[in-house]
């Protein structure tokens, strides 16, 4: 059903309640679109892999530009999904289409991110690998030590990060679809996934298992996977924000 907006945001958008089984199915849709446009979205996510790699091995600040640019790129790829549908041919230089839109709202989501990121790892540094705080590298022998007893911390510094990026799932397709600001976006996306929160089980627990089955394949099955994962969130803000089961019967 059709759940009435948050108060204050945006009238024009509206969420709908989908069936836990559609998050499997947002997978399976999303694959149909690759398999329309195979070697142009494996280009695309090369594309966008090379400039991350690229970015996060330059000195200081690359890895917080890689991270802040993540969800323009994801908006990139909603972008170009919908462009595919409509009859377009995908091209390497789509891959920069979020940039031409309402930038500043998406690298806000990747703000955001990045300080769930940045606050798990000092927790961990703080209170897990606390050795690692006197100004040295811990070595492979001491790291095990470290943690002997305190797996329990290790697993919730990865879920503040998980938690974080799940509750933001949607927001880079709602920014670049309605122009909405960060902090709208944010409240509707937590709202979606909270709306959704079996469709978004079922959804990660299927995407981890394709994710592991590929990387038995000595990852060459990623190939197809991680075009799939980019395509499925656009797949996804689809059933919820507009019209469930609109791309491909499922």
């Amino acid at each position: 059903m059709s759940a009435a907006p948050p108060e204050g945001s945006v009238a024009a958008i509206h969420v709908t309640d989908v069936r836990a089984g559609r998050g499997a199915a947002w997978l399976k849709q999303a694959f149909f679109i690759y398999r329309g446009r195979p070697l142009a979205w494996t280009g695309l996510v090369f594309g966008w892999m090379a400039i991350t790699l690229g970015l996060s091995i330059l000195p200081v600040i690359g890895w917080a530009a890689a991270y802040l640019l993540q969800p323009v790129f994801f908006a990139s790829f909603a972008l170009i999904a919908r462009k595919q549908l409509a009859g377009g041919r995908p091209e390497m230089g789509d891959l920069f289409l979020a940039f031409k839109g309402n930038v500043r709202s998406l690298v806000g989501i990747g703000a955001i991110e990045l300080f769930a990121f940045v606050t798990a790892m000092l927790l961990l540094a703080t209170f897990v690998l606390p050795g690692g705080m006197e100004g040295r590298a811990l070595t492979s022998e001491e790291i095990p030590e470290q943690l002997k007893g305190k797996e329990w911390g290790v697993l919730a510094c990865l879920a503040i990060v998980a938690l974080v990026r799940s509750a933001l799932w949607f927001a880079p397709a709602v920014i670049a679809f309605h122009g909405v600001r960060t902090a709208h976006a944010v409240r509707w996306s937590i709202y979606a996934v909270l709306s959704n929160l079996g469709a978004m089980v079922v959804y990660a627990l299927v995407l981890t298992a394709i994710m592991v089955l590929s990387a038995l394949t000595l990852y060459l099955g990623l190939l197809v996977a991680v075009p799939v994962m980019a395509i499925s969130t656009f797949v996804g803000y689809t059933e919820v924000f507009e019209k469930p089961g609109a791309l491909t019967p499922a």
